[in-house]
Protein backbone atom coordinates (compact mmCIF):
# COMPACT_ATOMS: atom_id res chain seq x y z
CA UNK A 1 0.00 0.00 0.00
CA UNK A 2 1.43 3.25 -1.33
CA UNK A 3 1.62 6.13 1.70
CA UNK A 4 0.29 9.15 -0.51
CA UNK A 5 1.38 12.44 0.21
CA UNK A 6 -2.57 14.02 -0.94
CA UNK A 7 -3.91 11.67 2.04
CA UNK A 8 -1.56 12.47 4.35
CA UNK A 9 -2.12 16.14 3.94
CA UNK A 10 -5.90 15.95 4.29
CA UNK A 11 -5.70 13.80 7.25
CA UNK A 12 -3.20 16.10 9.19
CA UNK A 13 -5.36 19.01 8.01
CA UNK A 14 -8.58 17.73 8.75
CA UNK A 15 -7.06 16.47 12.40
CA UNK A 16 -6.05 19.89 12.92
CA UNK A 17 -9.18 21.64 11.96
CA UNK A 18 -11.32 19.29 14.35
CA UNK A 19 -8.82 19.60 17.28
CA UNK A 20 -9.07 23.41 16.87
CA UNK A 21 -13.09 23.84 16.23
CA UNK A 22 -13.65 21.44 19.62
CA UNK A 23 -12.27 24.20 22.30
CA UNK A 24 -14.95 26.92 20.93
CA UNK A 25 -17.56 24.56 20.14
CA UNK A 26 -19.67 24.71 23.22
CA UNK A 27 -20.20 28.41 22.03
CA UNK A 28 -19.56 28.97 18.37
CA UNK A 29 -22.42 26.97 15.96
CA UNK A 30 -19.36 27.99 12.94
CA UNK A 31 -17.13 25.64 15.58
CA UNK A 32 -19.48 23.21 15.27
CA UNK A 33 -20.16 22.79 11.73
CA UNK A 34 -16.35 23.22 10.73
CA UNK A 35 -16.06 20.15 13.51
CA UNK A 36 -18.49 18.39 11.69
CA UNK A 37 -17.36 18.80 8.00
CA UNK A 38 -13.48 18.03 9.75
CA UNK A 39 -14.98 14.73 10.65
CA UNK A 40 -16.82 13.60 7.53
CA UNK A 41 -14.42 14.81 5.00
CA UNK A 42 -11.83 13.34 7.10
CA UNK A 43 -13.72 9.97 6.93
CA UNK A 44 -15.50 9.86 4.16
CA UNK A 45 -12.37 11.09 1.57
CA UNK A 46 -9.48 10.21 3.83
CA UNK A 47 -11.09 7.17 4.96
CA UNK A 48 -13.82 5.52 2.36
CA UNK A 49 -12.09 6.85 -0.85
CA UNK A 50 -8.92 5.78 0.13
CA UNK A 51 -9.47 2.22 0.83
CA UNK A 52 -12.53 1.84 -2.53
CA UNK A 53 -8.77 3.70 -4.33
CA UNK A 54 -6.44 1.15 -2.65
CA UNK A 55 -8.84 -2.08 -3.27
CA UNK A 56 -9.11 -0.91 -6.85
CA UNK A 57 -5.34 -0.53 -7.01
CA UNK A 58 -5.00 -4.73 -5.64
CA UNK A 59 -3.78 -3.80 -2.13
CA UNK A 60 -3.87 -6.26 -0.36
CA UNK A 61 -3.73 -4.73 3.64
CA UNK A 62 -0.84 -7.37 4.63
CA UNK A 63 1.41 -5.28 6.52
CA UNK A 64 -1.05 -2.63 8.12
CA UNK A 65 -1.22 -4.82 11.57
CA UNK A 66 2.77 -5.43 11.89
CA UNK A 67 3.88 -2.65 13.69
CA UNK A 68 0.45 -4.04 16.31
CA UNK A 69 1.35 -3.64 19.81
CA UNK A 70 0.06 -7.12 20.52
CA UNK A 71 0.78 -10.67 18.19
CA UNK A 72 -2.71 -11.93 18.19
CA UNK A 73 -4.03 -8.58 16.48
CA UNK A 74 -1.47 -8.92 13.44
CA UNK A 75 -2.09 -12.85 13.39
CA UNK A 76 -5.98 -12.36 13.44
CA UNK A 77 -4.94 -9.34 10.37
CA UNK A 78 -3.12 -11.83 8.55
CA UNK A 79 -5.25 -14.84 9.20
CA UNK A 80 -8.99 -13.04 8.81
CA UNK A 81 -8.76 -9.94 6.80
CA UNK A 82 -5.11 -9.93 4.48
CA UNK A 83 -7.23 -13.20 2.40
CA UNK A 84 -10.62 -11.54 2.43
CA UNK A 85 -9.64 -7.40 1.95
CA UNK A 86 -12.30 -6.50 -0.55
CA UNK A 87 -15.31 -7.67 2.13
CA UNK A 88 -13.35 -6.58 5.15
CA UNK A 89 -11.69 -3.05 4.11
CA UNK A 90 -15.17 -2.96 1.70
CA UNK A 91 -16.84 -3.13 4.97
CA UNK A 92 -14.72 -0.51 6.73
CA UNK A 93 -15.16 1.78 3.89
CA UNK A 94 -18.79 1.51 4.03
CA UNK A 95 -18.60 2.12 7.85
CA UNK A 96 -16.24 5.17 7.22
CA UNK A 97 -18.61 6.41 4.86
CA UNK A 98 -21.28 5.93 6.73
CA UNK A 99 -19.88 8.23 10.06
CA UNK A 100 -18.47 10.50 7.89
CA UNK A 101 -22.08 11.79 6.07
CA UNK A 102 -23.59 11.27 9.70
CA UNK A 103 -20.62 13.79 11.09
CA UNK A 104 -21.94 15.89 8.13
CA UNK A 105 -25.83 15.79 8.32
CA UNK A 106 -26.25 17.74 11.81
CA UNK A 107 -28.40 16.89 15.08
CA UNK A 108 -28.73 13.92 16.13
CA UNK A 109 -27.28 12.25 13.07
CA UNK A 110 -24.03 13.97 13.93
CA UNK A 111 -23.92 12.74 17.58
CA UNK A 112 -24.53 8.95 16.45
CA UNK A 113 -21.43 9.76 13.60
CA UNK A 114 -19.29 10.99 16.15
CA UNK A 115 -19.93 7.42 18.61
CA UNK A 116 -19.00 6.20 15.67
CA UNK A 117 -16.14 7.95 15.28
CA UNK A 118 -15.22 7.45 18.79
CA UNK A 119 -15.49 3.69 18.71
CA UNK A 120 -13.16 3.31 16.07
CA UNK A 121 -10.40 5.46 17.74
CA UNK A 122 -10.97 3.10 21.10
CA UNK A 123 -9.77 0.09 18.50
CA UNK A 124 -7.28 1.72 16.38
CA UNK A 125 -4.91 2.71 18.56
CA UNK A 126 -4.10 -1.37 19.07
CA UNK A 127 -2.12 -1.30 15.52
CA UNK A 128 0.64 0.30 16.26
CA UNK A 129 2.52 3.40 17.51
CA UNK A 130 1.07 5.94 14.61
CA UNK A 131 -2.20 4.93 15.20
CA UNK A 132 -1.66 5.77 18.74
CA UNK A 133 -0.83 8.61 18.75
CA UNK A 134 -3.58 9.95 16.46
CA UNK A 135 -5.74 8.25 18.87
CA UNK A 136 -3.97 10.63 21.58
CA UNK A 137 -4.49 13.42 19.76
CA UNK A 138 -8.14 13.21 18.49
CA UNK A 139 -10.11 11.15 20.98
CA UNK A 140 -10.33 13.81 23.49
CA UNK A 141 -11.71 16.56 20.97
CA UNK A 142 -14.04 14.13 19.43
CA UNK A 143 -15.35 13.57 22.74
CA UNK A 144 -16.11 17.57 23.49
CA UNK A 145 -17.61 18.25 20.00
CA UNK A 146 -19.66 15.55 20.24
CA UNK A 147 -20.59 16.92 23.97
CA UNK A 148 -21.14 20.30 22.22
CA UNK A 149 -23.36 18.66 19.42
CA UNK A 150 -25.44 17.54 22.28
CA UNK A 151 -25.69 20.78 24.10
CA UNK A 152 -26.59 22.37 20.92
CA UNK A 153 -29.29 20.12 20.04
CA UNK A 154 -31.01 19.98 23.80
CA UNK A 155 -30.77 24.03 23.37
CA UNK A 156 -32.44 23.66 19.78
CA UNK A 157 -35.15 21.45 21.04
CA UNK A 158 -35.96 23.67 24.03
CA UNK A 159 -35.84 26.56 22.11
CA UNK A 160 -38.54 25.16 19.49
CA UNK A 161 -40.18 23.53 22.26
CA UNK A 162 -43.99 25.01 23.84
CA UNK A 163 -43.74 26.62 27.23
CA UNK A 164 -45.56 24.41 29.69
CA UNK A 165 -48.41 25.44 31.53
CA UNK A 166 -48.79 25.12 35.30
CA UNK A 167 -45.93 23.60 36.02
Amino acid sequence: MENNVLFIGLWLACGAATVAAAAPAHRSRTALIVGRVAVGVLFIVGGALLHVINLVSGATYSGFADPAFFPWVTAAWQAVVVPNAVLFIGLLALFEAAVGILALSGARATQIGYVGVIAFCLLLWLFGWMELVWVVVMIVPMLVLLRAEHRDAFAAAASTSPPRVGA
